[in-house]
């Protein structure tokens, strides 16, 4: 059985260990090992991790299973009625065991908490990504699509995925 605890800014060395043990593998043949680097910087550096949750708003919940860490979410409101899931990884050893959908049903547990009235929840996913069809089970639809650059020369491209809360 899994819980949550929301971040705090002592977290982020965890968050970072975590994102290396999760992120790599995910896109690991979809994305050069290049762009894999440059997005772990860009996105896991502790102090990056830092500004998302102090300066743009970005809620992290971690899973615990038992005292071990499995796996994060991060939530960001962008707007009155938009929330945007940024990320969800579960540690390869927990994958299966149902911690993504449970990471899932918290972060809208946690949005319908502090956004009680409907909203929109939002996702970016990698077009080849093996997680499309896991969001499409959790009741996301296909939105619009995009290539998004992100710096260095390297792009985003993806699926925005939404869903009425």
């Amino acid at each position: 059985m899994f819980t949550t605890r929301k971040a705090t800014i002592a977290d982020c060395a965890l968050i970072q260990k975590l994102a290396q043990q999760t992120f790599p593998v995910t896109y690991r043949d979809i994305l050069t090992p290049e762009q894999i680097a440059y997005m772990m910087e860009w996105m896991y550096a502790p102090a990056n991790i830092r500004r998302q949750m102090e300066e743009e708003g970005h809620v992290y919940l971690l899973a615990y299973d038992a005292c071990e860490a499995a796996g994060y979410v991060s939530v960001q409101q962008q707007g009155d009625d938009l929330f945007h899931l940024q990320k969800i990884y579960v540690l390869p050893s927990y994958q299966g065991a149902h911690c993504g959908s449970f990471l899932f049903r918290e972060a809208v547990r946690y949005i319908k908490e502090v956004h009680p009235s409907s909203c929109l929840m939002e996702l970016n996913v990698n077009r080849y990504n093996k997680a499309l069809h896991f969001y499409e089970h959790m009741g996301m639809r296909k939105l619009r699509e995009g290539d998004f650059p992100i710096g260095n020369g390297y792009y985003m491209n993806d699926y925005i995925m939404g869903m009425e809360l």
